[in-house]
């Protein structure tokens, strides 16, 4: 008897023009879709990215008020090796982001803003793949991600936006969750390879306090094998993959 064939991975949606990418920490979009989005901009797309915290407490050496400080600058470096020019930050506590009102308004407050077609964030699931646990944090944002996109859209949610001249928007055609252990679709990581390793090198305090291997060697090695985790499914190719919502 012979296995079943895996199920084959779907290619993006290409037909949008703005992308809001909204994550908990620094890092979180480069250990989980940066090669994407180097090709995606690299075809013109306007990727803007948005960190719920500034990753202060992610370092166990640095005290807070320095690490918070030091990881929004390797965070905006990281996004200028892939296009992206647009960094925000929401300023909510790194390891205790609360699920809830608060940050559904600011996420949607957001999705107003910047008026995405597609909108992405990072595993909400309780769980990653290889049934490791997730992180609160991740839980949270992901969570609230899916529900403002849908808020964003409705005048009578949050009206005290639409005071603000931030008006209703109604265009989030997708939502793209990176490193879902239940992915649907997929983009080549093979044209972004190269800038997703040099993306996430920028985070280099990160990684020295994380690792003793060489930086440059881990993230080669961590890479190569998250994309190459779906190979069989997306034609042989290593691929960055996504749990797609379509609203």
């Amino acid at each position: 008897m012979t296995g079943s064939a895996p199920v084959p991975l779907h290619p993006m949606p290409d037909d949008w023009r703005r992308a809001l990418a909204v994550v908990a920490h620094p890092d979180d979009l480069e250990y989980g879709c940066s090669a994407a989005v180097a090709s995606w901009v690299a075809d013109g797309k306007e990727v803007t990215y948005l960190l719920a915290t500034r990753g202060e407490a992610g370092i166990d050496t640095l005290d807070p008020g320095r690490a918070g400080p030091l990881r929004e600058v390797e965070q905006r470096a990281a996004a200028a090796v892939v296009g992206v020019r647009a960094v925000e930050f929401l300023d909510h506590r790194d390891g205790v982001i609360e699920y809830g009102v608060s940050l559904r308004r600011d996420i949607a407050a957001a999705v107003r803003r910047h008026r995405p077609e597609l909108v992405i964030t990072l595993n909400h699931r309780d769980t990653w793949a290889a049934g490791a646990w997730n992180t609160p944090d991740h839980v949270a944002v992901g969570r609230a991600v899916l529900d403002a996109a849908a808020d964003a859209g409705n005048r009578w949610i949050f009206p005290e936006l639409t005071e603000q001249g931030l008006s209703p928007w109604n265009g989030v055609r997708w939502v793209a969750v990176a490193n879902s252990p239940t992915p649907s679709h997929a983009v080549s990581a093979e044209p972004g390879f190269e800038q997703g390793v040099q993306s996430l090198l920028r985070h280099r305090t990160y990684l020295e306090a994380l690792t003793e291997e060489d930086p440059e060697t881990y993230a080669r090695r961590f890479l190569g094998e998250s994309t190459g985790v779906h190979r069989a499914r997306f034609a042989g190719t290593p691929a960055v993959a996504f749990e797609v919502f379509s609203r």
